[in-house]
């Protein structure tokens, strides 16, 4: 045995108790599990004791957005602290590839409005090395890396390689080209398809993204392909056409697994969310709603209102170059526009939108929009626009988006029909941070609420979402399985307090938040964290190809 590991408290990703049981690697595999002092050891083998540690397989994040990060930042932070070896990106069908030289503009802009990130940070760190997504598999496979990855080919970019930029229905010759596209990306190891037709997902100068102006039948002849080939998941960010019935046949007639996003328990209408599982669960075929462990909580400001989106007036906004925006904010006759589908479409939400951080108006951090409105006998509306203009649109906004009804989040967890995602790592990047979602539900899910088991927490962070993205030799702790394992105490897990670093290309601003609690980490058998630190230039991570 190269490496054993003694003393922990095994749970094995299946969903079994927990148990005492040492572990021994050798190479990339997981070599030996058995009771404590019957794995055999050598001259030179390096034993770690774990001291009554959890020792689990390492977790894998279904739903991040770290296809263009993984560009400039090989530790793909903040994910590889929290426990997860492996990730799966391209998401809701955004992707940086396949992508034409005279197209990078639209995926970058695509990208700023939909995903929150910065135009400044893709424009200096995305290395435009590849055109097909073959080639960006390649890429991807070459540069070094913490942790593993896996990646969708997205709707959004792949429409654009072959449709160009205009916004219409495609031929049935661009069908045919896309599925030979896809059917090209499936073969080199695309982990699947993803798309949107989600109504508030608007792309480049305040458009909707080019996923959008697909027919359903397109997503039908797609999702064809991985039916042919036997390859890869379906995942699909719900829209007009495509529900819970369509997720059915599109599983049955093709056979292949559907993921869809995302299912949200709101505060103001309890139980819908679990009526929606019940619905979809009494339909045939391998489908899966994606679930989040935290309410998404967003930190806007107004010089990138990306969560207003969805309404009309603010696509807008979304048009015009961020230095033209203010202008735009101070214009009464937009305000008139504005004002009134705002305030009606974000009704549910005034009474959880309050000033987080700014540099003018120190005394109000911590308010609520709605009571200061009431106070200056105005609107959330303008009293949102009159700070942030009042501080050169510094002012940043505590929005509670949605996935705040906690007690329906629990029955969730509980259900096992759904699938824990989400945590969108790499995008909305300044806005927010739910890449440390693994950690959250063992501290707070597990711990302090006891909403589940130890045990169900762990499949849903290995073996369920590895059976479920048909990723072979991870997720369970197994002989023969990949060495991809975490050791946490199970008494102190949990997360950070979020903090606001400047550490992206260009100096871009991001929210970061770290881990309590998570003692070691090991990505094919190499330890990329020791004693609760992360060991410096451990790149043992893999491209992971379907």
């Amino acid at each position: 045995m190269d490496l054993l590991l003694r003393g922990g408290l095994l749970i094995d990703g299946t969903g079994r108790p927990l148990r005492r049981a040492d572990v021994g690697v050798q190479g990339d595999r997981i070599a030996a599990v058995a009771e404590p002092g019957a794995v055999p050891r050598r001259a030179g083998t390096r034993v770690v004791d774990l001291d009554g540690l959890v020792l689990a397989p390492g977790f894998i994040d279904v739903h991040t957005h770290y296809d263009a990060q993984i560009l400039w930042d090989s530790d793909l932070t903040p994910s590889s602290w929290h426990g997860v070896t492996s990730v799966v990106m391209g998401n809701c069908g955004f992707t940086v590839a396949p992508t034409r030289a005279e197209h990078r503009d639209i995926i970058v802009r695509t990208l700023e409005n939909v995903e929150g990130m910065s135009m400044e940070a893709l424009n200096q760190g995305i290395d435009w090395c590849f055109e097909t997504f073959p080639e960006y598999l390649a890429a991807i496979e070459k540069r070094p890396k913490r942790i593993n990855v896996a990646a969708f080919i997205g709707h959004s970019a792949l429409r654009v390689f072959v449709v160009g930029a205009e916004e219409r229905a495609a031929s049935a010759a661009e069908v045919q080209r896309m599925q030979d596209v896809l059917r090209e990306a499936l073969l080199a190891g695309a982990i699947g398809f993803s798309t949107s037709r989600q109504p508030n997902h608007q792309g480049a100068f305040g458009r909707p993204v080019p996923s959008r102006f697909a027919e359903v039948d397109e997503v039908y002849a797609l999702a064809s392909v991985l039916g042919d080939t036997g390859k890869g998941v379906l995942a699909v960010s719900i829209g007009p056409g495509l529900f819970v019935d369509q997720f059915s046949e599109l599983a049955v007639r093709y056979g292949v697994p559907v993921t869809w996003t995302a299912l949200v328990a709101r505060a103001d209408r309890p139980g819908a969310a679990l009526r929606t599982v019940e619905r979809g669960g009494a339909l045939p075929g391998e489908v899966y709603p994606q679930i989040a462990c935290r309410p998404i909580v967003m930190q806007m400001n107004l010089a990138d209102p990306t969560p207003l989106g969805e309404v009309d007036e603010w696509k807008e906004v979304l048009a015009l170059p961020r230095q033209e925006r203010a202008a735009l904010y101070a214009d009464p006759s937009w305000r008139d526009r504005a004002r009134p589908t705002t305030l009606e479409r974000w009704s549910h939400r005034w009474g959880k939108v309050d000033v987080e951080e700014t540099l003018a108006h120190q005394a109000l951090v911590g308010r609520r929009l709605d009571e200061l409105a009431r106070e200056r006998r105005s609107t959330p509306f303008d009293v949102m626009l009159d700070l942030a203009l009042e501080d050169g649109l510094a002012t940043r906004y505590r929005v509670v988006m949605d996935n705040d009804g906690d007690d329906e989040i629990a029955g969730l967890l509980a259900d096992k029909r759904t699938l824990l995602g989400l945590s969108d790592a790499g995008a909305h990047a300044s806005q927010l941070c739910d890449a440390c979602y693994s950690t959250h539900l063992l501290g707070y899910w597990v711990r302090e609420r006891q909403a589940i088991s130890l045990e169900e927490a762990v499949w849903r962070l290995t073996g369920q979402p590895a059976e479920a993205f048909r990723i072979p030799g991870r997720g369970l702790v197994k002989e023969g399985f990949f060495a991809d394992l975490v050791a946490f105490d199970p008494e102190s897990v949990g997360t950070t307090p979020a903090e606001r670093v400047w550490d992206q290309p260009g100096g871009a601003d991001r929210l970061l938040v770290g881990s309590t609690g998570v003692e070691h980490m090991w990505v094919n058998g190499i330890a990329t964290r020791a004693a609760g630190q992360e060991v410096a230039g451990a790149i043992s991570g893999r491209l992971i190809r379907s």
